[in-house]
This record gives structure tokens, sequence and C-alpha cells, in this order.
């Protein structure tokens, strides 16, 4: 896949090159296994760079929310330099306030925050792992580059317009959500758990935290800015990076939702195989029609259902117009929709 795509020809000698990828969660097993991450700094080793893993501090409090923690979480999910033969490097520094700034002047963003690290690096090889996603639809190689490689400045932005909202119905002031809430925002009321758009960064840790299924994200809101912001700052990854980038997508294990989650749920269709591209837009447009056209897992979230499921992802998040992020990529210019799908034996 890697000599079919070229990919020598965008790695100068002796050029850092940064492989963008996902540790996976402590307690997330569906991540792409260090493994297949060492056949890749391999070759850009034999070809004559010196690559380096990495990714951005996220804004929840999970197990990878500090440079600590997340090169610890790394370590146990397999990502040591025995393993892959090549260091890990967190992108936006201890605490992620490590940035450069990328003046792109869209719609949407003025000014990308993108981690110090990526920023500098010489060219930049996105691995990212297909699966659905609560807020995009899905997770490809544009969210892997957009919002994988903001900082926590850059988190923000993105996911500013996206305050989750509480079911009074659903509610039972338990407090889990206001514990681990990394920036203060909720409060227990006296009917249900509260939450302060003012301090609210939009994370959706309590989405996922929360044991009754109270908190979702607040539809009132423009998913429509969240998904082009995303877009806007993966133009601003790649921006000074032209022909110095290519993008594979793992569309194995293919959870419903985002390898950011502490467990991951069954896949919903079976493995496919690897994608790549110097084309981040072709590939994941190739990558969700392939999942499209896969039959759904009985034992999934999917397998339920008593119709075939023609969208996947809309089966998924029913309120979420994925296709707005192949959309408006095309539109910026990152890549096109259009693709030939050339098997390898």
């Amino acid at each position: 896949i890697m000599e079919n795509i070229k990919l020598k020809e965008i790695i100068p000698k002796r050029a850092l090159i940064a492989i963008k990828v996902h540790f996976g969660e402590t307690g997330n097993l569906a991540y792409i296994r260090p493994q297949f991450i060492k056949r890749i700094v391999e070759y850009i080793k034999t070809n004559g760079g010196k690559p380096f893993l990495t990714d951005t501090n996220t804004l929840y409090a999970g197990t990878r929310g500090d440079s600590v923690s997340h090169i610890r979480t790394a370590i146990e999910n397999g990502f040591t330099y025995s393993v892959v033969g090549a260091p890990v490097i967190i992108a936006d520094g201890l605490r992620g306030a490590s940035y450069s700034r990328v003046k792109i002047g869209l719609e949407n963003i003025d000014t990308a925050y993108i981690g110090k690290e990526i920023a500098e690096a010489d060219g930049i090889i996105g691995v990212a792992h297909f699966k659905g996603h609560e807020l995009a639809g899905f997770g490809g190689a544009i969210k892997n580059i957009g919002m994988g490689c903001a900082s926590r400045r850059g988190k923000m932005e993105q996911h500013s317009d996206l305050t989750p909202r509480v079911s009074k119905k659903r509610c039972e002031r338990c407090g889990d959500c206001a514990e681990h809430c990394s920036q203060k925002a909720i409060t227990i009321g006296k009917d249900r758990a509260q939450i302060d758009p003012k301090k609210c960064i939009g994370c959706g840790e309590c989405i996922l935290i929360c044991p009754n299924r109270a908190i979702d994200v607040n539809w009132s809101t423009d998913n429509k800015t969240f998904q082009k912001k995303m877009v806007e700052y993966t133009y601003a990854v790649l921006k000074d990076k032209k022909n110095r980038c290519a993008f594979i997508n793992f569309l194995t294990n293919i959870s419903p939702a985002c390898d950011c989650y502490p467990f991951n749920d069954a896949p919903i269709v079976g493995d496919i195989g690897i994608l790549a591209s110097t084309d981040p837009v072709a590939l994941d447009q190739a990558s969700a029609d392939l999942v499209n056209k896969g039959e759904s897992l009985d034992n999934s979230c999917l397998g339920g259902l008593k119709k075939p499921v023609q969208d996947k992802f809309k089966a998924l998040y029913p309120k979420v117009h994925w296709m707005l992020q192949l959309e408006y990529a095309h539109q910026l210019g990152i890549g096109t929709r259009h693709y030939e799908l050339i098997t390898l034996s």
C-alpha cells in the first residue's frame, strides 16, 4: 500500500515525519495495533526519514489529558520504542499549551492553534482508525488531522458551540458528571445536574460518563459549525505540508463510537481492510462508502434493526449530517470526493 501511494516521494532525507495516530484510551481495545504502526515506521526509516509517533492532549479528563498520562497510556497500549521503533512525542506540550498559530482566514476560523511539534514537522502521515463518531458521524482521516492535531486551545475553539443539555426526566442527580468535569462547569441542582455554558468547553465527557444517559448533545446548537471548524483545522494543519502528507485508514474493529471512550462496543460491520491515499477527502469518502456497503453484524448495535441499514452512520447518529465534512473539505480544496478504488492482491 505504501509503495502504491508513492509514500517515499514525500519523505525528504533526514526529514522529521510525524505519524499522527490515536494511542487509545485506557480500557479501549479498538485502536490500531502498534505492530501495524511499526511497518510504517520501518518504511519511513528505510527511505531516509526520521519518524515519531504523535498526538495532542485531550480536553476531557481521561487518561490522555496531559503529556505524562498520555505517554503512559501509549506505553500501556503497546506503543513503546521496542515495539514500534520510534519515540512518542505529544505535540502540544505538557498541558496542551504549546502550539503554533496558523493564519487561514476561513469562514469560522481565522487563526488555528496547532500542536507545535506537528506544525514544525517536515511531513505528516495521518494513520486513523475508521469508526463511528457521535459528533462527526464518523472519524477518519479528516478528524484525525483536524481535531487530533489541534492544541487544547484549538480543540476548545472547535467544540465551543456544543454545550450539552441535561434531561430532567432521566437525571438522578448522582454527581458523576460533576466529579469528572475538568472545567468544574457542572453543579447538582434540586431536580437535575446543571451545566454552566460559560465554563463548558464542549468536550462531551459528561455525555459518556452519565450512567443514566441523561446528558446529550444540545442539538439546538449548530453541529454543522462544529464539522466546518474541524475541516478548517485540517486545512490549517496541511497548509504548509503540500506534497509532504499521506493518509492511511484502518477499516478494522469498526466500532460505533470514538476510541476516546474507555471501552469499545462491538464492530458494526466486519473488517474491510486498510486504505491509503495522498487525498484525505477521497480516502474518507471511499472508507464511508465501503462501511455502508457492508452487512451490519448481528451482535452490534445495528444488528437488531428490522431493515438493512443503508447509511450506517445516520443510523448510529440520526441528527448528524456526516457528509458535510466531506462536502466542505472538497469545497476548500483539501481533496476531492471523487475516487478510484484500487484493490491490491
